[in-house]
């Protein structure tokens, strides 16, 4: 991947019976790497490289860190209030971050806020000023722009800072992941009439080919491909599956293979030979796991589809870490 992201996105709600009044997630290149909420009370890592990428004391300075951003975001009452709202469902979210390509060495970054699902305020990096978008953000905007050391603050993280922990959180994750072996290949199936799935799982990074031949030819019809799915610890996994019938599988020879970077010889598995008639029970496991280590984030691109972006009040120096 040439061009890699370091995201957060900040949101508070109100009215949402259950869910965190605050929630705090950090992304790189789009996967969940660190979180916090109102309700736990701490950063976590969510990637099991993140652990490895930091010192010791990191996750406790963060903690201090996202509690000094909610306390922050009770701005949402002050939202409500500059647009005439009580009660009810509502949503204040901060979306920051930056990018680098690899390749080239360009950098980019951005810092917006929304409000119930819309645009609010974004930060213009040029002009070091606040450009409202809707009226009732007028108010906020020039309580930002009177304090000229934390615009100022705000640039430097976002062209400077930012970019300095992007390119370490890449660095880290890549020198810990490339030292994971190869993808686990596996032929599954649950009953003769159910479809062969073949599986890959544990592989870094995320480009992977997975194929199915029959007599050595590239098959193309009744296979289907899923999505290439994160597994908790910064790894991926996919599966392609073929559909045939018992009287294929008597009259041809059928094989899964798999080519992946991390490999010195692709992966090729023979169903005759390599088939486990096995319910898809840890298959599935992996992928609602998965699936809810991404929730949190999810829920909040769902709730603001707005240009994707981290604050002032996070630092790269000995007081804060993000």
């Amino acid at each position: 991947m040439a061009v890699h992201s370091l995201q957060y996105l900040c949101t508070a709600t109100s009215g949402i019976p259950g869910f965190p009044g605050f929630v705090a997630v950090g992304m790189l290149d789009g996967e969940p790497f660190c979180s916090y909420d109102n309700k736990i009370g701490r950063d976590i890592p969510r990637q099991e490289w993140a652990k490895e990428a930091v010192d010791p004391g990191y996750w406790q300075r963060n903690t201090q860190i996202s509690h000094r951003a909610q306390r922050s975001f009770k701005d949402i009452a002050v939202a409500m209030e500059l647009l005439n709202q009580t009660g009810a469902i509502h949503t204040f979210q901060n979306m920051y971050g930056c990018n680098w390509n690899e390749e080239t060495g360009n950098t980019e970054a951005y810092d917006k806020y929304g409000y119930d699902g819309e645009d609010f305020l974004t930060f213009d990096l040029e002009t070091m000023s606040w450009i409202p978008s809707v009226p009732q953000a007028f108010k906020t905007k020039s309580k930002w722009e009177s304090n000229r050391a934390q615009t100022e603050g705000r640039k430097k993280y976002l062209t400077e800072v930012c970019i300095d922990w992007l390119k370490t959180y890449v660095n880290s994750e890549r020198n810990t992941l490339e030292k994971k072996g190869p993808p686990e290949v596996t032929l599954l199936q649950k009953d003769p009439s159910s479809p062969v799935t073949c599986h890959a799982t544990g592989f870094y990074p995320r480009g992977m080919s997975i194929s199915w031949q029959r007599d050595g030819e590239d098959l193309h019809e009744d296979v289907e491909l899923g999505d290439t799915l994160p597994n908790g610890d910064g790894t991926f996994q996919i599966r392609s599956s073929l559909r045939l019938s018992a009287e294929d599988m008597k009259m041809h020879s059928y094989t899964c293979t798999v080519q992946h970077s991390s490999l010195q010889q692709d992966v090729v598995k023979v169903l005759n030979e390599d088939l486990e008639n096995v319910p898809l029970i840890g298959v599935i496991i992996c992928v609602v796991m998965a699936v809810l280590m991404s929730s949190i984030a999810v829920i909040g691109f769902t709730v603001w589809k707005g240009k994707s972006g981290e604050p002032y009040w996070r630092k790269k120096n000995t007081s804060s870490s993000l």
